[in-house]
């Protein structure tokens, strides 16, 4: 696609990247208040798209959205626009705005919600250097979003709370940030789920503590269990981060990357660590594997 604009899909219509507009009345643009899921194709299957949509609709439900397309449509229009596209490896945003309103926060004054799938060429947040490497860390002084406020279980197109806190980790000339939860414990990362080792043992936050309820880290849950590890769900403190012999981040973007300080404090070696190496072979087998996903043709 190199020269050539990606065709988005709006409402039911594809238009040219450079024709692809929303109104400036939409509450998705005004207020945030829409939901998103990020999605990937690899060689020409769309990775776990069943669990990315269901998740999307999820999300929608609990902002009381109504999406005005079943899942069924929903699938078939990713498909239809990867297609268009003509991308076997690719990043997929889709998005659902509550639509077209007025300035005021009524969320009545939008008749429709608009849906919007843009799909790009595979999206890559770190090169295989990095990966090797690993990630620097920072801790932030933001909280994520209590369960009882704008939650993140939610996949809002409301990020401010992410944002600041990689603002925080560009000024500090980190990669990352860790943000917390209002009782202090690790949630999460800006936009990354969150693994420790410690002792042959792979422990995570729980889901009560706000963060999403990530469909990669679900997957390496399952890879873990399958290749003989004890997963744990349990509060982590930062001091049990510090002295964790590996940590790594889950996401659809980062897939699986290590970490390799956080606050300037070494973890285990300081690299990519044996544990987390296996999962990440084992991963990206699993990706490649046509039962895990949707064909586009």
């Amino acid at each position: 696609m190199s020269g050539k604009e990606c065709l988005i899909y709006i409402d039911g219509e594809y238009y040219p990247e450079s024709e692809a507009k929303i109104s400036v009345f939409d509450h998705g643009f005004l207020y945030g208040d829409g939901v998103f899921e990020g999605i990937r194709s690899y060689n020409g299957v769309v990775f776990k798209l069943k669990e990315h949509i269901d998740r999307l609709y999820y999300s929608a439900r609990a902002i009381m959205l109504k999406i005005p397309m079943t899942k069924e449509e929903m699938t078939k229009a990713v498909l239809e626009t990867l297609r268009k596209n003509n991308l076997k490896n690719a990043y997929i945003r889709l998005v659902v705005t509550r639509g077209k309103g007025d300035l005021g926060l009524d969320p009545r004054k939008c008749p429709r919600a608009s849906v919007i799938i843009i799909a790009v060429p595979l999206l890559q947040l770190y090169d295989e250097e990095k990966r090797e490497r690993g990630m620097s860390m920072i801790v932030s002084w933001v909280r994520r979003d209590p369960v009882d406020a704008t939650t993140h279980e939610i996949k809002s197109l409301n990020y401010l709370n992410s944002i600041l806190a990689k603002i925080e980790a560009n000024n500090a000339g980190a990669d990352e940030a860790i943000i917390l939860d209002s009782n202090g414990f690790v949630c999460e990362a800006t936009g990354e789920n969150i693994f420790i080792v410690k002792d042959g043992k792979i422990i995570t936050p729980p889901s009560t503590s706000g963060s999403l309820p990530g469909i990669t880290a679900g997957v390496i849950k399952e890879i873990a269990q399958k290749l003989g590890y004890t997963v744990i769900e349990k509060g982590i403190t930062v001091a049990e981060l510090y002295g964790a012999d590996e940590a790594f981040l889950t996401g659809t973007a980062a897939e699986v990357m290590p970490i390799r300080e956080v606050n300037k404090r070494q973890i285990g070696e300081g690299k990519i660590g044996p544990v987390t190496r296996k999962i990440l072979e084992k991963f990206m087998e699993y990706t490649k594997d046509p039962k895990n996903g949707v064909p586009i043709w």
